[in-house]
C-alpha cells in the first residue's frame, strides 16, 4: 500500500515533467514554423510567371509549365548562412503533390540520354535535411546533357554559392528556355532545352547589382563571363520579367547592361 503524500508526490512529479515535454514541443513547432514563415516570404523579387501556375515550396518558389512538363523558373535566396557542406542521403525523385497539373515523372528520362538536371540546385539546400529533399521533386528538374550538367552548369552554379557568400546573400532565377522547336523524351514529352540561364541580384542597402547567364546545354570549355548576357534579351527570349518588384528606373538600367566587372570572377 502506498502512503497518500507519496502517492501525491508522485502525481505532481507526473504532470511536471508530461507538461514540461508539452511545452518543449510547443516551443519547437514554434521554432520549425518561424524558420519555414520566414523562408517563405523572404523572396522579394519574384519573376512574372506566364502559365499562372505558381508553386510555393519551403525554400524555393517554381512556375510550372506544363505544356513542356518542366518549371519555366524556380526562384530563391541564397544567403551566407545557408551554404553548408552538409553530406545527405540523395532522396529518390517523385512528383511534385503541389503541381496541379502533374509534373512529369522521373520515368520520363530513363534511357533518354540526359541527366535529370536540378534547376534549384541541391547543394545549394545543404543547409537543412528538409530543404534538400525538396529539390528532388520532378517540377524542379529539365533534361540536362550529361557533361553540361556536370561541367560548365556546375561550375556556374558553384560560383553562385561563391557570390552568396562574398555578396552577403543573393536572389538567384534559374530554368531553361522554353519554346515551340524543342525536342522531347518520355511518353509525356518532356521539352529539352536548348539554353539555360540564371539571372542572379544582390541587394546591398540601396545598392543593386544584376548578372544575367545564358548557355548551350552542351559541353564546354569557355569561361563564365562569355555566357554573360543581358537581362533584357532574355526577358525577350522567354516573355519573362524577371525583377518586376524593383523600383523601374534601377530595373531598366540594370537589365540593359552586360557589365560584368562588379562581380569577381
Amino acid at each position: 500500500m502506498i502512503p497518500k503524500k507519496t502517492l501525491a508526490l508522485q502525481i505532481v512529479v507526473i504532470f511536471t515533467l508530461l507538461n514540461a515535454c508539452k511545452q518543449t514541443e510547443i516551443t519547437n513547432s514554434i521554432a520549425v514554423n518561424t524558420e519555414t514563415d520566414i523562408q517563405k516570404t523572404s523572396f522579394n523579387f519574384l519573376p512574372t510567371s506566364t502559365t499562372n501556375q505558381i508553386v510555393v515550396h519551403d525554400f524555393y518558389t517554381l512556375s510550372y509549365n506544363e505544356k513542356y512538363e518542366q518549371a519555366e523558373w524556380v526562384a530563391y535566396q541564397l544567403k551566407p548562412n545557408q551554404v553548408s557542406h552538409n553530406h545527405f542521403e540523395r532522396p529518390y525523385f517523385i512528383d511534385d503533390p503541389k503541381v496541379k497539373t502533374k509534373s512529369a515523372s522521373y520515368k520520363n528520362y530513363k534511357k533518354s540520354g540526359y541527366d535529370k538536371g536540378h534547376l534549384c540546385p541541391a547543394a545549394d539546400m545543404k543547409f537543412s535535411k528538409n530543404a534538400y529533399d525538396d529539390t528532388f521533386f520532378t517540377s524542379n528538374i529539365s533534361p540536362q546533357k550529361h557533361y553540361f550538367n556536370d561541367g560548365v552548369w556546375n561550375i556556374l552554379e558553384g560560383k553562385v554559392r561563391y557570390w552568396a557568400t562574398k555578396f552577403d546573400g543573393i536572389y538567384v532565377v534559374t530554368g531553361g528556355v522554353l519554346t515551340d522547336d524543342l525536342p522531347t523524351i518520355g511518353f509525356e514529352k518532356v521539352a529539352v532545352p536548348k539554353y539555360f540561364y540564371k539571372v542572379l541580384l544582390n541587394k546591398t542597402g540601396n545598392n543593386y547589382k544584376i548578372i544575367a547567364f545564358l548557355l548551350p546545354n552542351k559541353q564546354s570549355d569557355k569561361p563564365l563571363y562569355q555566357y554573360v548576357i543581358t537581362v533584357d534579351a532574355l526577358e525577350k527570349m522567354t516573355g519573362i520579367d524577371f525583377y518586376p518588384a524593383l523600383p523601374d528606373g534601377i530595373e531598366n538600367q540594370l537589365e540593359k547592361s552586360d557589365d560584368y566587372k562588379n562581380w569577381s570572377f
